[in-house]
């Protein structure tokens, strides 16, 4: 028998408290608070007290490193879907950058058959734009789209599609089946060996520059050629004020780009690179003061679509080591949610409506699977929702998070919120911020609502 979950006192969106009622996958009921239907004898129902708690739709990441097949060392997607439903997350985008690489039919649909035999979160393949990202010929494209993963997101992040004609080929070949391209906007020429944001804090500790022209001018080539084309584009991990501008102007002239954010430079300054932890080496690296107001006020007023983790694990001997030699990537999973209320709710610059909008229904949309998730929380919808108690605080510890990996840049930080529970399709993925494991999902129970 499926448990129906009643939840008391919750409110959607930071709104007014209501009654939730989750039964048969969908939300069956909202009501006014206290008002649903007491639980009738017989049937396998859990009540939560969730006074004081904020509904959002099951959160949504575009960007999203599960690192299977290849690298289980740093991930699986079993273990990378228990960290997205901690986090909140109901549905991932899965990057292709995996050994093999996602660029047939036949990976793409052995990452999605991972993701639906785990049960954690809907994962959703990413297929390469070419073939082995080498950046030389187009992957099967339309084969991975009618495949049954159903891919819509092509990208070959981790590298640029450097070539403009390759570019140009592969944003008018997803035209035809409403597919986007995902660009990791990086000029190879510009940026070899370089290790972090070039400026002030690179030349005094002596580490290679990586100038933000070389993100600008890649988005600048690319907005263009969407425009010519007239084809989607989506820019990944945008991080530089002028990126922010660079969007803006084509937006206004109504080119079809979407933009996104990832939490860590909503939050960190390449001031972090001064003490040479590569835990805060990343790709694109960490940028100025300057530019982290920049993506905020991007966020805040609609220019950036969307915030989105690229969720990047590692295993240790590849970030504990001499700068020099660690890998790129930072995890984010857990974290996200936590740093867009710290800065941008508790600063007053976003509502939670607007959190539900960057974090599930504008990401759904981009990645079109909207039709399952980033829905609203009204009655007969999927029953895809995170609950989250903005007043809880919680110091992140690397180990203790459920992501394979332990390279999480917050280390030590104190952030805001904590996720209480998250539901897939009216089932318990966590409760009371513990993930329900597989051989209990039949039987959720909850122990209350301590936090």
């Amino acid at each position: 028998m499926s448990t129906t979950y009643i939840l008391r006192g919750v409110r959607p969106y930071g709104g007014d408290p209501v009654d939730l009622v989750l039964a048969g996958g969908v939300i069956e009921s909202v009501t006014g608070a206290g008002e649903a239907r007491p639980a009738a004898a017989g049937q396998d129902v859990v009540e939560i007290d969730a006074a004081g708690l904020v509904a959002l739709p099951g959160l949504v990441d575009l960007h999203t490193h599960l690192r299977e097949p290849g690298r289980e060392d740093a991930e699986t997607v079993w273990s990378g879907t228990r960290a997205a439903a901690a986090g909140g997350f109901t549905a991932v985008h899965a990057m292709a950058n995996t050994t093999p690489t996602q660029d047939t039919a036949g990976v793409v649909e052995q990452v999605w058959r991972l993701g639906r035999d785990a049960g954690w979160a809907d994962v959703q393949p990413v297929g390469a734009v070419t073939v082995g990202l080498a950046g030389e010929r187009l992957a099967e494209l339309g084969a991975m789209a009618d495949s049954r993963a159903r891919v819509r997101v092509f990208s070959d992040d981790g590298k640029c599609v450097h070539d403009p004609v390759l570019m140009r080929r592969a944003l008018e070949y997803v035209k035809a089946f409403d597919g986007v391209v995902a660009q990791h906007a990086q000029e190879p020429r510009l940026t070899e060996g370089a290790q972090m944001n070039e400026g002030v804090v690179s030349a005094e500790i002596g580490l290679t520059g990586w100038p933000a022209a070389a993100e600008e001018a890649i988005i600048a080539r690319d907005v263009l050629l969407a425009e010519h084309v007239g084809s989607r584009l989506h820019v990944c991990h945008l991080s530089t004020a002028r990126s922010v501008e660079i969007i803006r102007w084509a937006k206004s002239r109504g080119v079809d780009v979407t933009a996104e954010v990832t939490p860590h430079h909503l939050i960190l300054t390449d001031e972090l690179a001064r003490g040479y932890n590569p835990v805060f080496k990343v790709n694109p690296p960490l940028r100025t003061a300057e530019d982290v107001e920049a993506v905020r006020q991007g966020l805040a007023d609609g220019t950036i679509d969307i915030v989105a983790t690229d969720h990047a694990p590692h295993p240790v001997e590849d970030k504990d080591c001499e700068w020099a030699a660690a890998a790129f990537g930072m995890t984010g999973l857990e974290t996200a949610l936590s740093v867009v209320q710290s800065t941008m709710v508790d600063t007053g610059r976003m509502t939670w409506a607007d959190v539900a909008r960057v974090l599930s229904s504008a990401p759904a949309r981009i990645g079109r699977i909207e039709d399952r998730h980033g829905r609203p929380l009204d009655a007969g919808e999927p029953a895809n929702l995170v609950l989250v108690d903005p007043a809880a605080t919680r110091r992140i510890d690397g180990a203790a998070q459920v992501t394979a990996s332990t390279n999480t840049p917050f280390q030590g930080m104190e952030l805001p919120g904590r996720v209480v529970a998250t539901f897939l399709r009216g089932r318990a993925t966590v409760l009371d911020g513990t993930p329900v494991e597989p051989a209990a999902l039949g039987s959720d129970t909850f122990e209350g609502a301590a936090r």
